[in-house]
């Protein structure tokens, strides 16, 4: 439960901004009951309401709605039959994550979100020592568990036979397991950390991925998506080009009305930055020279990891897209993405591009 003693952060939300409920579910009502002039304002603040949108900025947004779109593969891959399989694995990692396992990294704790790292993990949000565009870092290797077989098995070889990631693609995957009214802020998965496609699948139940949302805290409020992406249970989302590198993505706390679970399954850069093994996330330790603390307050905490952080809904950093513009892609094909990422891997690194990152 998050510090704030909601148990379901769309509690928190609609009791701290009644006055926006309407505003945040227009786009939903108008999808769903067919009204609405379809035209949609972008309200931060109160100050916001004062003033309207030209139709310059709403074709805007339309537009970018469209480069989003165009950028994103959604597959129906996975039947009932093999999600409800997957889902019991899910199940056995968190009771293994309970029962403390897992290496101390491999699980990694936020008001109700729980990430599970395989493969690779990587420093963010708060862990980061020094804050902004860049900072995240890989842990060392051997910090977090191996991706577990059935990940391999009964995910992986589907998507390598359905062809949407080629063989030995795949070396990172994270499960992040949500409860009713759990998110994850608005953010650009690092570009220095991961290659492009990002492949994601959903499970458990359907949601929402939102585009160009902005979260505010104090109090808690998320704008109006430039785009808004369902993703049922079974399917996968391949993200590259404009949706993967120009602008934020994330889950809202309206959006999941049930457990869901996502396993996101990515390739980590060979030039990735990662944490010396000296200086890795630190665990609190007395001082060695106090030579009279018993061998108990020596060790360090075995419930670390197990322990919830207390955050403002993860207090993850959230960035904000790039105004450089790129080649689009014109038609849609997973097979060239991951190739057209390895063309493209030394222009970004030459073009010194930046997203930059703005705390919300």
């Amino acid at each position: 439960m998050a510090a704030s003693g909601y148990s379901d952060l769309r509690d928190k939300l609609k009791s701290m901004t009644p006055h926006r409920d309407e505003v945040k579910n227009k786009y939903v009502d108008a999808e769903s009951n067919g009204k609405g002039s379809g035209k949609r304002k972008f309200r931060e603040s109160d100050d916001d309401e004062q003033h309207g949108h030209s139709d310059d900025s709403a074709d805007s947004r339309e537009q970018e709605a469209g480069r989003v779109k165009g950028s994103i593969l959604q597959e129906n891959i996975f039947t009932p039959e093999e999600c409800a399989l997957i889902e019991e694995k899910i199940d056995d990692v968190v009771a293994k994550g309970e029962a403390g396992l897992y290496r101390e990294h491999t699980v990694d704790r936020a008001p109700l979100r729980n990430k599970y790292f395989f493969g690779e993990g990587y420093t963010y949000g708060s862990q980061l020592e020094k804050r902004g565009p860049g900072q995240e870092r890989l842990y060392p290797k051997g910090e977090v568990d191996e991706i577990p077989s059935w990940v391999h098995e009964l995910v992986i070889k589907r998507l390598v036979a359905s062809g949407v990631v080629p063989e030995g693609f795949v070396n990172s995957a994270v499960i992040n397991d949500y409860q009713p009214g759990g998110c994850i802020v608005s953010h650009v998965d690092p570009l220095h950390i991961f290659a492009r496609p990002i492949v994601s699948v959903s499970l458990f139940s359907d949601s929402a991925l939102c585009f160009g949302c902005r979260f505010q805290f104090k109090p808690i409020r998320v704008s109006e998506p430039v785009f808004t992406l369902p993703v049922r249970r079974g399917s996968v989302t391949v993200l590259s080009g404009y949706a993967a590198d120009d602008i934020t993505h994330c889950i809202r706390p309206q959006d999941i009305k049930a457990r869901r679970a996502v396993i996101i399954l990515r390739k980590t850069r060979p030039d990735a930055p990662r944490l010396d093994s000296e200086i890795s996330f630190p665990v609190e330790r007395p001082a060695p020279l106090k030579a009279k603390r018993s061998h108990h307050h020596r060790r360090a905490d075995p419930d670390a990891a197990r322990r919830p952080r207390v955050l403002e809904m993860d207090k993850e950093e959230n960035r904000h897209p790039s105004n450089s513009s790129h080649n689009r892609r014109d038609s849609i094909s997973s097979e060239s993405y991951w190739r057209r990422d390895q063309e493209s891997e030394k222009h970004r690194e030459s073009s010194g591009r930046k997203v930059k990152m703005r705390r919300q």
